[in-house]
């Protein structure tokens, strides 16, 4: 199995970007959207995808990396700032046997607290859409 191939326009994260589909947006601008997980592993569980199309870090144009990690750590930031936890997951996965399921270049902020267990990646159930924008104001107001 390759780790490489073509980028699939009809992933649900393109389907995001292109307004297709609902999110609980938390930041946007022209490099980056951060949303947050409908299945998150912990409480403000945030994913930071790049606008350039990408199937995962290692096929991601080098020339847009440094512009999107700062999204990344932009993100991090203020979910840190909202949360307030003990410690901050910062993960991405690269290929399906990796634990990657959603083939649109992605990171995961997930706010962790001690003595708190992290559910499994695709393991959790489905959060309360409502209960998921309370959380994202708070992490939009801490930009």
């Amino acid at each position: 199995m390759s780790l490489t191939g073509t980028y699939e326009d009809d992933n649900i994260f393109a389907k995001i970007l292109r307004g297709e589909i609902p999110a609980v947006k938390v930041y946007e601008d022209d490099v980056a959207l951060a949303f947050m997980d409908l299945f998150p592993q912990a409480e403000g569980h945030t994913l930071v995808i790049p606008k350039v199309p990408a199937r995962n870090f290692l096929e991601f144009p080098g020339d847009y990396l440094g512009s999107y990690m700062q999204k990344v750590q932009k993100v991090a930031k203020a979910v840190t700032a909202a949360t307030s936890p003990d410690g901050v997951v910062v993960m991405q996965f690269n290929g399906a046997p990796a634990g990657q399921t959603v083939f649109h270049l992605h990171f995961h902020i997930i706010p962790r607290k001690e003595g708190e267990s992290m559910k499994g990646h695709g393991q959790s159930s489905k959060a309360d859409p409502a209960e998921l924008e309370k959380l994202a104001e708070k992490i939009r107001a801490a930009f």
